[in-house]
């Protein structure tokens, strides 16, 4: 059996100190804001996967549909020897690729890019025992600092970035990223793109405000983590949570509203916060794509468009896009 590796590419104070970064930054700014990646501690991590589950939430289910349908085609078209997952997470949805690939006989590598070392080892050592032939070598890496995929691998290699993550970056950093990651790959290297597509406002906001509250609930868990690592002095009672659709953006944003007007200490940063009452401040975006922004996108980052496919009601997007 090929033994699980794992390797940092994250000195041990690296999210210590982004956050602590990301906090001054955010929460001083006219317009309060938070990056997403803050919600995933162990609670918000767990909070995740229930609403993966959700009734109204059918993103993962949509994009599950995609991949159980056409694993065998993506493996087919990119005949890929190694297999990079970036924020992989569970590595759940990735077995589908895993299977198609080792059928077709190419794949002998797997390395999957998560910003939690835990994730990591347990999706690493369950995969190794489950695909004993295939060489398992975790990243701990924080891809939207910095991008840095391993050399050592055989190629061709594809990079799946799935669950419609991209949409969590603002445009010019999405543009950043595509463009950092093409100076990585090679001519037969091939990116697996999954993105949430432009539909009814009202199955949009309804997948990021539940009737059960678990989203609103992971919402305020962000709080927890600043009151956990910083020492601060949130109430998520005293915050609402807000889901709206902005049709301009063709985005989703997530908030957190002020149920009155307060004065937050986080001593850790020697910073107090002010709060007016219904002051609102940003935790997501969560942008939503059309087939030609998407392939825009991918044009201007120095990628073409070679297939696109979606699940059977439309509601999400897998694309296939090589190196140019």
């Amino acid at each position: 059996m090929t033994a699980f590796e794992l390797t940092r590419l994250l000195p041990g104070d690296h999210f210590a100190q982004a956050l602590r970064a990301d906090v001054r930054h955010g929460l001083t700014a006219p317009a309060k804001s938070l990056p997403p990646k803050w919600f995933y501690d162990k609670r918000g991590s767990e909070l995740f996967e229930d609403i993966t589950r959700l009734p109204e939430y059918y993103p993962t289910r949509a994009e599950r549909a995609i991949l159980t349908a056409r694993a065998t085609e993506i493996a087919q078209a990119t005949k890929a020897r190694t297999l990079v997952e970036l924020g992989s997470g569970s590595s759940e949805k990735t077995r589908l690729l895993l299977d198609a690939l080792r059928t077709l006989g190419t794949l002998d590598t797997y390395v999957p890019v998560d910003v939690s070392e835990s994730a990591l080892r347990e999706a690493g050592h369950a995969l190794a025992a489950d695909y004993p032939e295939l060489a398992v070598h975790g990243v701990v890496s924080d891809f939207t600092a910095s991008l840095a995929l391993p050399r050592a691998v055989h190629g061709p290699r594809l990079v799946a970035f799935l669950g419609g993550t991209l949409g969590n970056l603002l445009p010019v950093e999405r543009a950043g990223f595509l463009s950092a990651l093409r100076a990585e790959l090679s001519h037969g290297d091939a990116l697996l793109l999954g993105t949430d597509l432009v539909k009814d406002p009202a199955v949009l906001v309804a997948a990021y405000d539940d009737a059960a509250g678990v989203t609103a609930e992971f919402n305020k868990n962000v709080l927890n983590v600043l009151d956990r690592e910083l020492q601060a002095g949130f109430d998520p009672d005293d915050f609402d949570h807000v889901a709206l659709w902005d049709a301009e953006q063709e985005w989703i944003e997530m908030r957190l509203r002020s149920r009155r007007a307060q004065r937050v200490p986080i001593p850790a940063l020697g910073l107090t916060v002010e709060f007016a009452a219904g002051e609102e401040l940003r935790t997501e975006v969560s942008a939503k794509f059309r087939r030609e922004r998407v392939a825009e996108e991918l044009h201007a980052a120095g990628f073409a468009l070679r297939h696109w496919w979606t699940d059977p009601e439309g509601r999400f997007g897998l694309s296939l896009a090589e190196p140019v």
